[in-house]
């Protein structure tokens, strides 16, 4: 419990909007009392860079001679707080827990530098020649150490499946069995070590929101945690001048063959992006697809996007053309879809939560060849900019919505029924008259004749 009091604080005090694409939280703990004893507590929003997390592996009395590295595909600190509590006693992290609390030493650091974690093999070899092994199959029973030399022991753990959250637990329960037995083996047999539990890149990203000033309409600012890292195009360069991102990418031909390209496309990308092609002012984003086993030995979708300048608004607009659709490779036989707005300032991302070829989607996919009318597209919680990318990330979105939403719409219908409601009950009380005739007492009093 004081390991997730401790990630639950960690993970509170950290700023938001720090950007989480190029940083991993780092667990280490050591069978000498002694390590990190002066180390500073992790301060809220503190970032630990390569030369602080090298000093800290070289505190202590003595200089460690061996380091074991528990290396994840993706970590990060919202995965302590969220799979250690989501099962109650089922703990998918109870051996990690454990670990941590009976060490003599231990450290959380909430934030380190993803490049800190991918240069340590290289940085200690460089210090003091040190023995590099990579264990695969993580049975250390067989390791092979060069006593002679100081040994950094590389166990790369299974792949956490991020497309389900009942499938990651399973695979973090496994992975902590793993880092419980490995470590009681090695205590077993008398070595000590250092240990670290990392990831080679973190499993949220931050998207980026460019602070501008606010004219005209209200703009959507998208700063939710997603679950994957956009898809970014450097087209041969190290600039990135593409980014895409969407949580769901269907398309389905024929009303019946469906291919679902939203994990080959982003989760684990094998998208060939190589005939994309970038400039000012029209950019191309083409994935294309291998599909062995399926109707089409492959598949290519293209993104046509351009940046043009406007008199009207005297500002340049970025705007989302149209989407084609190239099975096999087969000009002949593309569908080409136009959008119906899909446009925005130059200087932002476009953003839409459905845009695809159904009438009730907020972006709509026109069919404009013959071919397009057998294809259907789905894209959820769509993201996509072509020019003016800083840093790998995306700018300031602007939101597809149009000003009269259905939500607005009903609020406007709803509110014209009540008008009228009270206007009519107002004209009502102001038709009301009084009678013109009285029954006065001391007169003769009305006599209303009764017949048989």
């Amino acid at each position: 419990m004081q390991l997730l009091s401790g990630l639950l604080l960690l993970s509170c005090i950290c700023v938001s909007g720090v950007n989480a694409l190029s940083h991993v939280p780092v667990l280490l703990w050591s069978t000498e009392s002694s390590t990190w004893g002066a180390a500073p507590p992790a301060n809220a929003g503190h970032i630990t860079t390569s030369h602080e997390f090298y000093q800290l592996l070289q505190q202590g009395e003595k200089k460690p001679r061996l380091i074991v590295m528990f290396l994840q595909d993706t970590l990060s600190i919202d995965d302590f707080t969220y799979y250690s509590t989501m099962y109650g006693n089922e703990n998918p992290l109870n051996n990690l827990q454990n670990v941590l609390n009976s060490a003599p030493a231990s450290l959380i650091l909430p934030s380190v530098e993803k490049k800190t974690i991918n240069n340590l093999p290289s940085h200690l070899k460089q210090q003091d020649d040190w023995n590099i092994v990579n264990i695969d199959n993580l049975n250390v029973s067989s390791l092979e150490m060069d006593y002679n030399k100081p040994n950094l022991i590389i166990i790369r753990l299974q792949s956490i499946p991020r497309s389900n959250k009942n499938s990651a637990a399973r695979v973090f329960a496994i992975n902590d069995k793993h880092i419980g037995r490995i470590t009681q083996e090695l205590t077993i047999r008398g070595f000590h070590f250092t240990a670290i539990y990392t990831g080679v890149k973190p499993s949220k990203v931050v998207k980026n929101v460019d602070i501008v000033s606010k004219k005209g309409r209200q703009l959507l600012a998208t700063d939710d945690i997603i679950p994957y890292s956009p898809l970014n195009v450097t087209n041969g360069s190290d600039v990135t001048c593409i980014l895409i991102y969407a949580t769901q990418f269907v398309l389905r031909v024929n009303k019946s063959l469906e291919f679902d390209l939203t994990n080959i496309t982003f989760e684990t990308p094998s998208a060939d992006t190589n005939s994309s092609e970038c400039s000012d002012t029209n950019t191309i984003l083409s994935l294309v697809y291998s599909l062995p086993g399926k109707t089409f030995s492959s598949l290519e979708v293209r993104f046509y996007m351009t940046n043009m300048f406007y008199a009207g608004s005297a500002r340049n607009w970025f705007k989302l053309e149209s989407v084609m659709i190239i099975p096999d490779q087969d000009m002949l036989r593309n569908a080409s879809f136009r959008t119906t707005y899909a446009s925005t300032p130059a200087e932002y991302s476009y953003h839409c939560q459905r845009v695809g070829t159904s009438s009730l989607y907020g972006e709509r996919l026109v069919p404009t060849n013959t071919e397009a009318n057998s294809w259907e597209i789905l894209i959820s919680d769509f993201q996509i900019q072509g020019f003016n990318i800083k840093n790998n990330l995306f700018s300031y979105a602007s939101d597809c919505t149009s000003f009269f939403t259905p939500a607005i719409w009903m609020g406007l219908v709803s509110s014209i029924i009540l008008l009228w409601i009270l206007s009519y009950g107002i004209f009502m009380i102001m038709r009301l008259t009084t009678n013109d005739k009285f029954d006065d007492p001391k007169s003769q009093p009305l006599s209303i004749p009764q017949g048989d």
